[in-house]
């Protein structure tokens, strides 16, 4: 297989001969071989391990995302990447890095909605007071 990581700004990393690719999804982690049907999987944060032709195994830190897997290729589409050796130190990486963001992010929407609603709220009694 061809895998390939994408990130909004970049291309993370693109690797021949992958044997084999695991990832964590919603569902929990799938495996990925060459003659899995074709398939789409959403991705939650989480750590994205591949095995390519004549190398170790691989770990990659991703945040949400998505995989597609057409024929050989498969393009995993993610916010952000880490990349290392040490599985303790990415699955560490994972908690602090991409949960803390998203939790961060929901706050900041939250009081997004708040504001807006407020000012449609204002705007409403001004046009009608």
């Amino acid at each position: 297989m061809r895998l390939k990581i994408l990130l909004p700004y970049k291309v993370f990393a693109v690797k021949e001969r992958v044997l084999n690719i695991v990832a964590e999804t919603e569902r929990g982690s799938y495996g990925f071989l060459p003659n899995r049907l074709d398939c789409i999987a959403p991705l939650v944060p989480g750590i994205l391990s591949y095995r390519a032709e004549n190398e170790d195994e691989t770990f990659v830190a991703v945040d949400q995302g998505i995989l597609v897997k057409t024929g050989p290729e498969v393009v995993v589409s993610v916010r952000h990447a880490i990349g290392g050796v040490d599985l303790g130190l990415l699955e560490s990486a994972v908690k602090r890095e991409f949960v803390d963001l998203d939790e961060r992010e929901r706050s900041v929407r939250g009081s997004m909605a708040r504001l807006e609603s407020s000012f449609i709220r204002r705007y409403m009694e001004l046009k009608h007071g």
